[in-house]
């Protein structure tokens, strides 16, 4: 995705130059060996993220990229929050030279500059040559009279022959009059959006305009070049062309982060990959069509977006520089340059966060080369993180829900191996001390009720008799039998299977599971014996447990190691069936 026009630390071709509040505090920790209760039927809370309006920026010197001295991962002071695109919420500054831009569009679409072609530029003027013309010429056609007979004679002449080719020329019509006083306007559309067609098309403006740091002239210049520079790509006709889908695993759309913007995935590892490498950059003609495919997989992305005020029109861009081939790969770095120079020239303020995760130590200290030149805004859009830190940051911005299980979550694609959970199904986060043993604990308070009513059927049967018919499912909470006979009618117990997901990043700890059934005559259940995790084992565990009596689930997480541990899980009840 592309930013604004300033530039921004060179990041394999495909990702954007913008965005990203830096890291935020860590989120409160646990006691040691506390216990988290779940009540069955009440999922965790899921809070929104509130967006603060938008602050002017401190002085350029007060607000500086700092290294954490251990880290060695530059931080900002001041993290990047979205404008406003409601025209409410303009300074009349913003408005202005809103209203001033719509006004340039305006007239570019009456006298049809965005359809014309843009004039080449103006030849090189020719060497002037060293030598220089005789001086007495020069001094004879100067001082060289005119003849006034002569030139009265060549003016009557033409004069007459302009009179002999002259012919009048009829009335104009009203029909004529008005197509040159109003011409026609032409339609012109961005992104899939007709230009001052409704408000939509403000919001289009608007990011122009923050490109621009709202000088109207740069900003519709830069409007003007990006339409002509998209009928000579063909965008519109590139949208809908197949391109291959080789390039998946390099570049892909997953989930949502915490304030609704969708979430593209730059993994540049994947490029380590000789013959995908080879594939790819080995020639022009090869790193061309990469070039439009990424510009074609930007315009599908963006043309999902919300361009109504008010709406997420911005995206943010997770890049993983794991195993991402070096500043030596030649071929790497000229797609790169041409990549970035055409993303920041025609597609202005569409990321909202820029993240690096797996950030290696060469990319780290090329950022702090060039960051002085780099504007505040720019850099306030950056998170830099490193291999330890990933999951933690990725947290920050998106819910573990959300984020895909490879970078730390418990988002994986529908398949028949994880049938139970998907994207919108919350997931609870707690973090485990060091050398501490963390239990959580399902309620089981509630349990499905078959409610029979007895009644007498007449129409059904030809002898009257009594027959037992479902009538309504409800939750009762009271008794422990299997079933009981009440004033009336049947009540039966349901039997349920509760399902729940495991995981804690980069396990090292003891996993074990139970039931407690809540009679003191009942044993306890063993789900899961206590078990080593290492890093190696599957990333996420899933157990199920069909419940019969009331009691609880106990979950339990022993962290023998030095680092804090971040634990997720989540679960669901299952009507049992055979």
């Amino acid at each position: 995705m592309a930013d604004e026009t300033d530039a921004a630390p060179p990041p394999p071709p495909l990702a954007a130059a913008s965005v990203v509040p830096p890291e935020t505090v860590a989120p409160p920790e646990t006691a040691a060996s506390e216990e988290v209760l779940t009540v069955l039927d009440v999922p965790p809370p899921v809070t929104e993220k509130e967006v603060s309006p938008p602050k002017p920026p401190p002085p350029p010197e007060e607000v500086v990229a700092v290294v954490d001295s251990e880290k060695k991962v530059p931080q900002n002071l001041v993290s990047f929050k979205e404008e406003s695109n409601r025209l409410a919420d303009l300074s009349e500054s913003e408005r202005r030279a809103l209203e001033d831009l719509k006004q340039s569009v305006q007239e570019a679409l009456r006298n049809g500059i965005f359809t014309s072609q843009p004039q080449p530029p103006p030849p090189p003027p020719p060497p002037q040559s060293a030598e220089k013309p005789p001086e007495k010429i020069e001094e004879a056609s100067e001082k060289r009279e005119p003849n006034p007979v002569a030139e009265s004679e060549i003016s009557t002449q033409e004069e007459s022959a302009k009179d002999e080719n002259v012919k009048p020329t009829p009335n104009p019509t009203i029909e004529s009059i008005l197509k040159h006083e109003s011409p026609t306007q032409e339609d012109v559309s961005i992104w899939g959006i007709p230009l001052l067609k409704d408000e939509r098309s403000d919001v289009i403006l608007l990011k122009f305009l923050r490109a621009r740091e709202f000088k109207v002239k740069e900003a519709f210049a830069m409007l003007k070049n990006t339409i002509f520079w998209r009928k000579e790509f063909g965008i519109d006709a590139l949208v809908d062309d197949d391109l291959g889908e080789h390039l998946e695993k390099v570049v892909f759309m997953h989930g949502f982060d915490r304030d609704g913007h969708p979430v593209c995935y730059n993994v540049y590892g994947e490029f380590q990959n000789k013959e995908l490498y080879q594939k790819t950059f080995s020639d022009e003609e090869k790193r061309m069509k990469f070039l439009r495919w990424r510009i074609q997989f930007l315009e599908r992305s963006i043309r999902k977006l919300d361009f109504t005020p008010g709406g997420v029109n911005t995206i943010v861009q997770i890049n993983d520089l794991k195993n991402s081939p070096g500043p030596g790969k030649w071929e790497l770095r000229q797609a790169t340059k041409q990549a970035l120079q055409l993303l920041q020239d025609n597609y202005p303020e569409f990321v909202a966060k820029q993240v690096f995760i797996n950030v290696p130590w060469w990319y780290l200290a090329f950022y702090m080369m060039i960051s002085p030149f780099l504007t505040q805004r720019t850099k306030s859009k950056f998170v830099f993180a490193s291999p330890a830190k990933s999951a933690k940051t990725l947290f920050k911005y998106i819910s573990p829900e959300q984020v895909p299980i490879q970078y730390g979550g418990l988002s994986v694609d529908y398949c028949d191996c994880n049938p139970d959970f998907g994207i919108a199904d919350p997931v609870t986060e707690i973090t485990v001390k060091p050398s501490t043993k963390q239990t959580v604990e399902i309620l089981v308070s509630e349990v499905w009720i078959v409610l029979y009513f007895w009644f007498i059927s007449v129409l059904c049967s030809p002898f009257f008799g009594f027959f037992c018919v479902p009538y309504v499912k409800f939750k009762q909470t009271k008794n422990n039998c299997s079933f009981f006979v009440g004033n009336w009618g049947v009540y039966e117990w349901q039997q349920c299977v509760i399902v729940w997901e495991v995981r804690v990043v980069g396990w090292e700890v003891a996993y074990g599971a139970e039931f407690i059934p809540d009679a003191e005559d009942e044993y306890t259940v063993i789900v899961q014996k206590a078990t080593k995790m290492v890093p190696t084992d599957d990333p996420v565990v899933c157990n199920s447990f069909k419940i019969k009596e009331l009691g609880k689930i106990v979950i339990t997480i022993d962290n023998p190691t030095s680092k804090k541990k971040k634990l997720l899980y989540r679960f669901k009840v299952k009507p049992y069936s055979n």
